[in-house]
């Protein structure tokens, strides 16, 4: 194998794999959105911390809405204000 043909497929596999860190970078895990809890059962502005984690979970929250368990939290027009708010738009599912 020539020298460029063994780094394009080594620059192949290491852009894999950076992609693949990035998919497994987020845990959906509901605990995470707990600093918004206030923001959401209440008027109070959500915190920075909050938007933060509001952004990162944002891939999960289809998920979120689809288990009985977190529905109720997660689709009210508190949790839609609070991701208003941190400007992540609510997710269509």
């Amino acid at each position: 194998m020539k020298a460029a043909s063994k780094l394009a497929v080594f620059i192949v596999l290491v852009l894999l794999l950076a992609e693949a860190h990035v998919s497994l970078a987020v845990t959906c895990r509901a605990i995470q959105l707990s600093p918004c809890l206030s923001a959401i059962t209440s008027n109070s502005a959500p915190s920075s911390l909050c938007c933060s984690r509001i952004r990162e979970q944002k891939p999960c929250l289809c998920n979120y809405l689809k288990n009985p368990m977190l529905r109720n939290y997660v689709n009210t027009p508190g949790a839609k204000k609070v991701a208003r708010t941190c400007g992540s738009p609510y997710p269509k599912c």
